[in-house]
């Protein structure tokens, strides 16, 4: 159905291999989840584009976790088959998923023969078809009977389940029930509470009336007083303004005055009786003594209706408390229903924690059988390793004859090779036919020692007969005619030679044996080091690219013997620079030639066991280029371009210690590294460091380098680190120390490795065998139409304890991407509310539109709720524009994207445990996530974050408490990680 709805694409047959690989590689991450590899490989293994190695390390490799990184490995495997590789594995997906094929392709699958490459033959096809089919038709029985089951066992748990919820409904009502009765209740109590507070205020406004009446009587009782005490003086006033009177009268009557005093004292005791006897006060006493009785009678009053009242309330209480009681005895038994349940949900989860012990079981014998597969791995590389040494010394015994053979037949006359010249081969030889010999082809390896491969191939000039003329007379017309054509030929295959070896180049293992028979170098000032030997120095890794690009200057080459080149001049300068002769000693085959300071080594060719090989040193570091002219032996030609102003540039800066070498490149640093002595640097993983010496004074196998501002491109910090070679071997023993302590005791491990500063960062070259930071090398003479060497290793991972890496500075505010994606989801929202952030919204596309936008890979990622709806470049660049952040609610396959497009995410990774989970347990539960879930999607997501070319901030369980707190780091992490350098490794697909 789906092939039907796609318009028919151009024939793949017509598209060449970078069309091909562009094709699957823009649908890589739909391959990698849609696909299975076992079910590829047995096709893929009988068009022999894969081996048995292969689909051993596809399937049983214990560093591939899970199904999309098999898948994802073993597209890389093909890619190096070439176009071979990518039309079979379209085939393979036509024949098993041709949903799949449809939508990489746009093609509709068919099984006609017409349709297949011819990488298989028609019987093999026919034959692979049917056994397909029939396949398919048993996997399409074991599928039924599987969903039979499955559809049985669905059915007994939906049983289960409605059981299940028919005890959760009655739950449910009792519940309710339970809090119905509990809100009467209450309302009932807040009506007996609202009567008491009435009763209250009844009580507080009758003892207020009664106070006041109290107050007004006492007032009323005191100006009663007030008025009879002033009619009693009144009284008293008028009687002495009388006496006063009479005495004026009769104050001359003098007699009469002891009669006057005793009527004064007569009235003066009347007076006192009839103050006590007063008719006043008395009627006053008589009218307060009634108020007093007629209070009393009403307080008797409200006294009996508030007892009538109390009896009455005492009656609710009572009724209140029987409702209570009946409620009690419903949530008892509510209570131990309750309890029922708890008893049941317990045994479930001790069923759950007794699964989860045995899948830890199973976790921990699946973990012992993949050590198992690795140690058995290991004994087999090591075997394979005994076979290539065993194989060096029968070429080095092959070559041993040769040369005795080349001995006898140069004392019986024969001709002889003379390198003087690119055409002196032809010069010195007899006039018989050329024989090119059968040259064998370069295989694609990841380790192949330099010194085998120089050894494995038999001399070219053995059989080769000359067709030049040794007489002194001019050739024959026929001779030139020969000579010319043979030219021609000769010059045709050294072409298509050259052209495939600039795509694939060989590497292998030093041998240990040979150590003796290997000559020392020279350093720059001539002194003796053994430790830049052939044989000493670790694995010579080879990475091929272009040749370069020579328009500036001419280039002069000059051939002269380079035994001990070393010896004969010395070499200044760096990758930045470019490697100039420094000195040259007098008397040697440099001086003689006329070889002088100033001029920049470009390449140098040599022959080395009958094989000539090409150097490239034009941007190689001054270690790589000693290296590379310490392996000189014999006739060399070397290129030199004269660049006097640079050399004494770069000889003023290195007498003013403005620099200590013309070395400067960036890396970011793969494993921990302690301080030392002597100046020793300590570094951590994910470190960026600036080297600037390759080869400081007075130490072999050390760099210098400094750390690097993480705002600025500045140098802090500076001191030594080991080199390449010597770093790699740390980095293999890192591994092992740590796989030790993994085996010995894993539950501590589990516990101790995520408070645990990261030690190393696992990055290969993969199949390609390169390493970035090494000279390429160029073999001239070892290519043939078939190649007849299957006995070296054909895949193998190496190590790289250092990235090359390249600095950007984003110009505007860059996307944020929180990892992992299901609490991403979480904090999307709360981030895109903040000021200078926007959340990146999807868009609607039409089909053709979308296809259109996939081919150019500007779809970062599609929605799950609709297909046409999408994130796209356009969408994060306009939020961009706007000079805010671009809040990404995506996954990690989005981050290449947007490194093509020139975006630089900042990716933060929230590392989670048990207890930091726990903490967001509410917010999972909305989001419909459990906090398994969330653990699960943080292991699965947290190694993929090492293979990004890219640096990430990472945030440790333990540093927030809750989501405020989390959010707050956030924003930090956010404002730091603007400002910094962003820090690129190459593409290593």
């Amino acid at each position: 159905m789906a092939g039907e709805c796609v318009s028919e694409s151009p024939k793949l047959g017509d598209m060449g291999e970078e069309d091909l690989w562009e094709l699957i590689n823009d649908n890589r991450h739909r391959i990698s989840l849609g696909v299975r590899p076992g079910i590829l490989i047995p096709y893929l293994r009988q068009v022999r584009v894969l081996t048995e190695m292969d689909e051993d390390e596809i399937l049983s490799c214990h560093n591939l976790t899970n199904r999309s990184m098999r898948t994802s490995y073993m597209l890389d495997l093909l890619r190096t088959q070439a176009r071979n590789g990518a039309v079979a594995l379209l085939e393979s997906l036509m024949i098993h998923y041709p949903t799949l094929y449809t939508q990489v392709t746009g093609c509709k699958p068919s099984t006609e023969p017409s349709r297949f490459s011819g990488l298989i033959k028609y019987s093999e096809l026919t034959e692979y078809l049917v056994r397909a089919v029939t396949g398919m038709q048993k996997e399409l029985q074991e599928a039924r009977c599987e969903a039979s089951r499955k559809s049985a066992r669905c059915a007994s748990l939906e049983l289960e389940i409605r059981e299940i919820m028919e005890v959760a409904d009655k739950s449910n009502c009792l519940q309710s029930e339970n809090e119905r009765m509990q809100r009467h209740v209450c309302s009932l109590q807040h009506d007996v509470t609202k009567l008491k507070d009435e009763k209250c205020d009844l009580y507080m406004r009758y003892t207020a009336a009664i106070e006041e009446k109290s107050a007004v009587s006492m007032r009323l009782h005191e100006l009663n007083l007030q008025i009879y005490q002033l009619q009693t003086e009144l009284q008293k006033a008028q009687t002495e303004n009388e006496f006063q009177k009479r005495r004026s009268l009769r104050c001359a009557y003098a007699a009469e005055t002891p009669q006057l005093q005793e009527e004064v004292r007569n009235l003066r005791c009347q007076l006192v009786k009839a103050e006590k006897l007063n008719p006043a006060r008395q009627d006053i006493l008589a009218q307060d003594l009634a108020e007093a009785v007629d209070s009393q009678v009403e307080l008797a009053e409200q006294l009996r209706c508030y007892r009538e009242e109390n009896e009455q309330l005492l009656r609710e209480k009572q009724a209140l408390l029987d409702q209570k009681e009946c409620l009690s005895l419903q949530v008892q038994q509510l209570t131990l229903d309750c309890k029922m349940h708890q008893q049941k949900s317990t045994v479930i989860q001790n069923q759950m924690k007794e699964l989860q012990a045995e899948r830890d079981q199973a976790y921990l014998s699946r973990d012992e059988a993949q050590t198992m597969i690795a140690r058995i791995l290991a004994e087999k590389d090591t075997l394979r390793c005994q076979l290539v040494e065993l194989q060096e010394r029968v070429f080095s015994v092959q070559a041993k004859r040769s040369s005795s053979r080349e001995q006898r037949q140069s004392c019986d006359g024969e001709s002889e090779v003379d390198w003087e010249s690119p055409t002196s081969s032809f010069e010195e030889s007899s006039i018989s036919p050329p024989k090119v010999p059968n040259r064998r082809r370069l295989c694609r390896m990841d380790a192949v020692n330099p010194i085998s491969m120089l050894s494995s191939f038999n001399s070219e000039c053995e059989d080769a007969s000359s067709i030049r003329s040794r007489n002194v007379e001019p050739p024959s017309p026929e001779s030139l005619r020969r000579r010319k054509k043979a030219l021609y030929e000769d010059r045709s295959l050294e072409a298509v030679e050259t052209e495939f070896l600039l795509d694939d180049f060989v590497f292998i293992p030093c041998v240990e044996g040979e150590d003796e028979h290997k000559p020392r170098l020279s350093s720059s000032n001539g002194s003796s080091i053994d430790g830049m030997s052939r044989t000493s120095v670790p694995p010579f890794l080879m990475r091929s690219r272009q040749k370069a690009i020579r328009v500036n200057g001419r280039v002069l080459s000059i051939s002269l013997q380079g035994e001990a080149l070393l010896g004969q001049l010395a070499v200044v300068g760096g990758n930045k620079t470019g490697v100039f002769v420094h000195q040259v000693t007098e008397g040697t085959a440099a001086h003689t030639v006329g070889i002088s300071p100033g001029s920049q080594i470009v390449e140098v060719e040599y022959e080395q066991n009958q094989k000539a090989l090409r150097m490239v040193l034009e941007d190689s570091t001054l270690e790589e280029a000693m290296w590379a002219l310490g392996q000189v032996t014999g006739l060399c030609h070397l290129s030199l371009r004269p660049r006097q102003d640079d050399y004494e540039a770069l000889l003023q800066q290195l007498q003013s210690s403005e620099t200590s070498s013309g070395d400067s490149f960036y890396v970011r640093v793969n494993l921990s590294l302690p301080a030392g002595p002597n100046w020793t640097l300590s570094v951590c993983c994910n470190d960026i460091l600036h080297v600037t010496n390759t080869r400081p004074a007075g130490t072999e196998d050390s760099w210098h380098a400094s750390q690097v501002h993480p705002c600025q491109l500045l140098d802090l910090q500076g001191g030594s680190v080991p080199n390449y070679y010597r770093a790699q071997r740390l980095l293999i023993r890192a591994i092992e120390d740590m796989s030790f302590q993994t085996k010995k005791s894993p539950k501590v491990w589990r516990m101790v490795a995520p408070n645990k500063q990261k030690a190393v960062r696992i990055v290969g070259t993969r199949r390609q065998g390169r390493n970035p930071l090494w000279v390429s090398v160029e073999n001239e003479n070892t290519k043939s139409a078939e190649s007849g060497d299957t006995s070296a290793p054909k895949s193998c991972l190496t190590l790289m304890p250092y990235s090359l890496v390249t600095p950007y500075f984003p110009p505007v505010c860059r996307p944020v991407l929180l990892l992992p994606t299901i609490l991403g989801n979480i904090l999307n929202k709360k981030i895109a509310d903040w000021q200078g952030f926007q959340l990146c919204e999807p868009e609607v596309l039409s089909f053709s539109e979308h296809a259109a936008r996939q081919q150019r890979s500007e779809i970062l990622e599609e929605c799950e709720q609709e297909r046409s709806c999408c994130y796209t470049l356009q969408s994060v660049e306009k939020v961009m524009k706007k000079g805010i952040h671009c809040v990404l609610p995506l996954g990690l396959d989005c981050v290449r994207r947007l490194h093509r497009a020139e975006i630089f995410p900042i990716i933060i990774f929230i590392g989670q445990s048990a207890r930091s989970a726990r903490k967001l347990k509410s917010k999972l539960q909305r989001h419909s996530q459990s906090e398994d879930q969330l653990l699960a999607c943080s292991r699965s997501e947290e190694p993929l974050l090492d293979k990004l070319p890219c640096l990430f901030h990472s945030v440790a369980p333990d540093s927030w408490c809750d989501q405020t707190s989390l959010l707050t780091n956030l924003r930090t992490i956010i404002w730091e990680e603007q400002k910094k350098i962003v820090w690129m490794e190459p593409e290593m697909w």
